[in-house]
């Protein structure tokens, strides 16, 4: 759920971050990423490999920051990590930056397992318990409408009927109670003080973590080093518009956080360079916008407007992903009073620039 599809940019044009540590931690393995921190990995399929998760020392144990995908691989991850770099300590608190499985999934069984709180904000644990309930249902009408509106074939949009409902899968059963953060909160961990910085976007209401006296922001997946957040318009809001969302957020995170943290990601690796990425990240996406709304001086559909966006080739795997992102960018230039959505009598939309 972190990563959006390659960016439409080359290499070259990429901001020069400082990357202070030659390899990340192995199998089993912890790196100290400052005193009391501690950096593990969690294994994930797919591309991305694994989520960087977080332990740092707290009286008699450690608070975990967000906690890989429910499984049983992740289980025996983490019985190693308590066998080892943990060593065998109590977790104190479990701290979730949002919602999506591979953050989240594990929260009910640490959390269980130890007798200890969930911290979260209150709209990531609510959208989740949603989102788990789907778990096992057909997909709704609401849904196939929503994508047939955007230009899914019935090859696609059975596809989608097969795969729906499976997002409480990475998920071990959630806490029935928590321990709410907002933004600006500032929260004792261990020996130092942090300050809860929320963005949105990505997810509903996504922590990050900034502790000032160390010089580190945990910055879940709210601002990544090699790869940009996917931020998408989903069927439950279909007119949403979470592009403006993360684009305010990026921008109120570099006036919140300072260019001096080291910012310790949930994939990639630790990296120097916050205001630079953040920088990137904004004109990306803007540079997106204003090739989208060239392309749209005649009507498109959202599956009509790829290539313009992302340099993979979309497949079947990618389609959601695409189309949600296509969509975020149009529900942006609409919101922006730049593009128009009309809908044909076969209950397709046509995006065309208003004139």
């Amino acid at each position: 759920m972190a990563d959006g599809i390659d960016e439409a940019i080359p290499e070259t044009a990429r901001p020069k971050l400082v990357y202070p540590f030659s390899e990340g931690p192995g199998h089993g393995e912890a790196v100290d990423v400052a005193p009391g921190i501690k950096w593990l990995r969690m294994p994930l399929g797919g591309s991305l490999a694994f989520i960087n998760v977080w332990a740092i020392a707290e009286d008699g144990g450690w608070a975990i920051v967000d906690t890989g995908m429910g499984g049983a691989e992740t289980q025996q991850a983490w019985r190693q990590a308590f066998a080892g770099p943990l060593k065998g300590l109590k977790v104190t608190r479990v701290f979730v930056t949002h919602m999506h499985p591979d953050h989240i999934g594990m929260a009910g069984w640490l959390t269980r397992k130890f007798d200890c709180r969930l911290w979260i904000s209150r709209l990531e644990f609510l959208m989740c318990r949603s989102l788990a309930a789907d778990t096992g249902r057909e997909a709704p009408q609401d849904a196939l409408t929503f994508y047939r509106a955007a230009g899914w074939d019935d090859e696609a949009l059975e596809n989608y009927r097969v795969r729906f409902g499976g997002f409480g899968k990475g998920l071990h059963a959630l806490p029935d109670s928590f321990h709410r953060l907002t933004d600006g909160d500032r929260v004792r961990i261990g020996d130092h003080d942090w300050q809860v910085v929320v963005g949105s976007g990505h997810s509903p209401e996504h922590v990050c973590l900034y502790c000032p006296a160390l010089k580190l922001l945990i910055s879940g997946d709210q601002i990544l080093p090699k790869i940009s957040s996917n931020v998408s318009v989903f069927p439950t809001e279909p007119d949403g518009d979470p592009l403006t969302d993360w684009l305010t957020s990026l921008a109120y995170i570099k006036t919140r956080v300072p260019d001096d943290v080291l910012v310790l990601p949930a994939h990639n690796e630790p990296f120097h360079g916050l205001h630079a990425r953040i920088d990137h990240l904004i004109g990306g996406h803007e540079r997106g916008l204003a090739r989208l709304l060239n392309l749209v001086a005649e009507p498109k559909r959202a599956v009509d407007v790829f290539h313009v966006l992302f340099r993979r080739k979309i497949n079947q795997w990618l389609l959601g992903l695409a189309t949600g992102e296509s969509l975020a960018h149009l529900n942006c230039l609409v919101a922006r009073g730049q593009v128009v959505r009309t809908c044909d009598r076969d209950g397709i939309n046509w995006y065309q620039v208003k004139t």
